[in-house]
């Protein structure tokens, strides 16, 4: 039976990096949700759907917005790390 070795080293929080990817995804979902709305309205139109055709053309691309913003945080993650060992 291995042990796995525990890390009891703490780790700080860097504030500067939190700050900069949380302000980055409130800029880019406000367009992502924003496109999201206006997309499926005006697709909506184009394919001549009714009002329920619509909301659920829209909340298809809202979903799609939320997916793109997933992946958005873990890549600015990956750039900008939100802690590091102390």
């Amino acid at each position: 039976m291995s042990m796995q070795p525990t890390t009891t080293a703490k780790r700080e929080i860097l504030w500067p990096s939190v700050i900069t990817v949380i302000s980055a995804a409130i800029l880019i979902g406000a367009e992502v949700f924003g496109a999201a709305f206006a997309g499926g309205w005006a697709l909506a139109i184009l394919l001549g759907l009714n009002d329920t055709g619509a909301h659920i053309l829209q909340a298809v691309l809202f979903a799609v917005g939320v997916l793109i913003m997933i992946a958005f945080i873990r890549a600015a993650q990956r750039v900008e790390p939100f802690t590091r060992r102390a």
